[in-house]
């Protein structure tokens, strides 16, 4: 009897636990998220979320501190979301303006004059203020390390994190952000299974090959997320579809009608483009091999952005397909390196890469390389292209070592594709002799993400496995 009064008591908690959390999702598709939106600004930051295709009264506060009077953000507006094969819903922006760099905020969310929602941000660094951020790539697996990585990630207390590409596996659909996303990287509590990340700090993302190469909407209308969700700056070089950076979609009239309504401004700009945070420039590239790399608009961009970052103490590179890499997977994908002059006449200090699922750091290097490459070809009739292989004049800095050697003569490459997805080439682990010369550090046994540390001249990098441990750190300085 005893035990059945339990079990009884047992269900009715769990059911009681189950209707808490249904109602705590019946207002959102995806929960408030943090964004730097396209002028980032250490005094500002987007918020985004995700509901029903109704219309309902939506207002949004948040207050600087935690005794100050509640300031009412400018009218949310929104994009309809109303793509076949997944049930419509709208992405409502609402910008918090007026922010106290590098200090916390509140903020909530109402709907019809209930709050609905509420949590703490960080607002973003200002240029002479220290920060921190996380970077993994190849995430959105939907697998226990992923989760796992989630967590370690907001034990990190990171003041941004950035994505090297593969946001969410397998094609960049909206159902799969919807199960193998929102609910890890934005949970409502922080353990194995995920963290309240998103809604703490903004993530900035560049596009993989899961992002953004499926571009048949006739087959997967729901394909391309990656242009609804993300509200990154649009500051990169203007691409028009067929030409060198943006590759033609296959849609029908109504398919392409309701994807290009839902994207907005961001189709087909936001692949390209750079931000300031903290007292470093960013500059993110779609690495995808539908882009000509050649393109004399692309590179322009490339080198006069960076040029004109100069004045910035630290100078960061992020793209998804690693040009420099020893993993027998993707091995023949090296054209990136056609890019490496430009990074380093614009006084590149770190690239960071995806792709590779593990973990990878090369000494600083030089590299000057052969016009063009060679494309590689394979399958019946040597018609599918499979990577560029591109050799050239490498020079390595082997006297740093980041610890009593510190300032490189060249640029760090680092792979940090561990990020929660299959690893690739753990044989690779324990076998040097496997490696190009130019690589330094192979993880590839074990899930890990990248926490770096900036105080003014001095970068602290530390790349921690799944379990918090230490696989590998290095110092630079200027």
């Amino acid at each position: 009897m005893k035990k059945a009064v339990l079990l009884v008591a047992f269900i009715a908690i769990t059911l009681a636990s189950c209707a808490q959390n249904k109602s705590s999702d019946k207002y959102f598709f995806a929960k408030p998220y943090l964004q730097i939106g396209h002028q980032p600004s250490p005094t500002s930051l987007q918020l985004i979320w995700h509901t029903t295709d109704v219309d309902a009264d939506w207002v949004v506060e948040y207050r600087t501190s935690g005794t100050s009077a509640w300031t009412r953000s400018s009218t949310p507006t929104h994009r309809r979301v109303a793509v076949r094969s997944v049930r419509s819903h709208r992405i409502y922006q609402a910008a918090l303006t007026g922010l106290r760099p590098g200090t916390p905020f509140d903020y909530q969310v109402l709907k019809a004059g209930n709050v609905v929602f509420s949590a703490t941000g960080h607002a973003p660094k200002a240029v002479d203020q220290p920060y921190r951020f996380v970077a993994f790539a190849d995430i959105g697996a939907e697998t226990t390390d992923q989760k796992r990585l989630a967590y370690q990630a907001y034990r990190a207390n990171p003041d941004l994190v950035v994505v090297p590409g593969d946001i969410v596996y397998d094609y960049g659909l909206v159902s799969e952000y919807r199960y193998k996303f929102w609910p890890i990287y934005n949970a409502d509590k922080a353990d194995k299974h995920g963290a309240p990340l998103l809604r703490s700090v903004a993530m900035v993302t560049a596009p993989g090959n899961h992002d953004t190469e499926t571009r048949n909407l006739n087959d997967k209308p729901d394909a391309l997320a990656y242009y609804y969700y993300w509200n990154q700056p649009l500051n990169g070089p203007v691409g028009n579809e067929g030409g060198p950076l943006v590759p033609v979609l296959t849609a029908s009239n109504r398919n392409r009608s309701a994807f290009t309504q839902a994207a907005g401004n961001n189709y087909p700009r936001m692949t390209n483009y750079s931000f300031n945070f903290g007292n470093a420039h960013w500059i993110v590239i779609d690495s995808n091999p539908y882009v000509d790399l050649a393109d004399s608009t692309l590179r322009n961009w490339v080198r006069n952005d960076l040029a004109a970052a100069q004045g910035a103490t630290w100078r960061f590179v992020m793209y998804h397909h690693p040009g420099f890499s020893s993993s027998r997977t993707h091995f023949e994908q090296q054209h990136m390196r056609m890019l490496s002059p430009l990074f380093e006449a614009g006084n590149v200090d770190v690239v960071f890469n995806g792709h590779v699922h593990n973990y990878q750091r090369t000494f600083p290097l030089r590299f000057v390389p052969d016009p063009g490459g060679v494309q590689i070809v394979a399958g019946m009739g040597n018609r599918m292209a499979r990577g560029r292989a591109v050799n050239g004049q490498l020079t390595l800095d082997k006297v740093f070592d980041g610890k009593t050697h510190t300032t490189p003569k060249g640029i760090v490459y680092l792979i940090t594709g561990a990020g929660g997805q299959l690893l690739y080439d753990p044989e690779q682990n324990d076998d040097p002799s496997s490696y190009q010369p130019f690589t330094d550090k192979f993880a590839s046994s074990i899930h890990s993400l990248t926490v770096a540390d900036v105080n003014g001249k001095t970068l602290i990098i530390n790349q921690l496995d799944v379990n918090g441990k230490t696989i590998d750190s290095f110092t630079m300085t200027k």
